[in-house]
């Protein structure tokens, strides 16, 4: 079962971001991987530099913890960007424990054809 979880506003002091993110929003993550989830994108609001750390560690935490179902997550606020990146990743299978900020540049169009 495919998901998409769309998380914040966060802060944008990354230190309260990051224990806002492991606080309150990291329990229903693992419940729904714990529910079978697979692949489960998550969707981060794009933020400064200094929150890229805390993102991967989480992502590639998850990752590692509920294998072999697939975590990802993508920095975007572009709806176009982030449904062509999820069905990017549903589609690579051995994609996991990837952040992966979108500039929204118009790849959609080249990478699949409008449906």
């Amino acid at each position: 079962m495919k998901e998409l979880l769309h998380l914040g506003p966060l802060s944008e002091d990354a230190l309260e971001a990051a224990v806002d993110f492991h606080a309150r929003l990291l329990p229903g993550i693992e419940a729904t991987l714990a529910g079978g989830a697979d692949p489960l994108t998550l969707v981060f609001l794009p933020a400064g530099n200094e929150h890229r750390a805390w993102r991967l560690a989480a992502v590639q935490g998850l990752a590692r913890r509920f294998a072999p179902s697939r975590v990802n997550a993508i920095v975007s606020d572009e709806a176009d960007a982030i449904r062509a990146a999820q069905r990017w990743i549903e589609g690579a299978g051995g994609v996991t424990g990837q952040l992966l900020p979108l500039d929204g540049t118009g790849a959609a169009g080249v990478l699949y054809q409008e449906e």
